[in-house]
């Protein structure tokens, strides 16, 4: 008998201690599973993003432009050297991503300067390209499926980085 009403002594003293974190655990219980279903939201997104960049990075891996390149062919006298041009996309890539308050013949010269050497690069590096037959949304769209190639090839440009973040312009 004496066993029992120490263990309900006991049981009785959890029963006391653990009160409060009963009722937080009633009170807050919505918040909580809110929070837990909203974690759980934002981790399946993630890993579906990760999912998708893998499956995307291994179809750019299989089908790599600048693999099969002859190097060879690239030591003309006469040919702007790659980092130079690679300098000049960059240069004029920031310029044409940041072209508000300027003019409207200023902006089309720059982008027209960028294909151009848009160009060069393909012509360099062997990569065919499309951008003098074009114009309006079609050249615009071949401008990105040309700066994506370039990326592949190992050209980083400021309009195809990965950890480029747009600004916030509320401050």
């Amino acid at each position: 008998m004496a066993g029992g009403s120490a263990l309900t002594l006991i049981l009785a003293i959890l029963a006391l201690t653990c009160l409060p974190l009963a009722f937080a655990l009633l009170f807050c219980l919505d918040e909580i599973a809110d929070r837990v279903a909203c974690g759980w939201a934002e981790w399946r997104e993630r890993r579906r993003e990760r999912r998708t960049i893998a499956r995307l990075d291994r179809a750019l891996a299989a089908d790599l432009p600048g693999r099969d390149i002859d190097l060879s062919a690239l030591d003309h006298p006469d040919r702007r050297p790659l980092e130079l041009l690679a300098a000049d996309l960059r240069r004029l890539g920031r310029h044409r991503l940041a072209a508000g308050g300027r003019s409207v013949v200023w902006h089309s010269s720059v982008i027209e300067a960028y294909d151009d050497r848009l160009r060069a690069a393909c012509r360099a590096l062997g990569i065919p390209e499309h951008l003098a037959e074009l114009t309006g949304v079609d050249r615009e769209i071949e401008r990105v499926r040309v700066e994506g190639v370039l990326a592949g090839a190992g050209l980083t440009l400021p309009t195809t980085r990965a950890d480029r973040r747009p600004r916030d312009r509320r401050a």
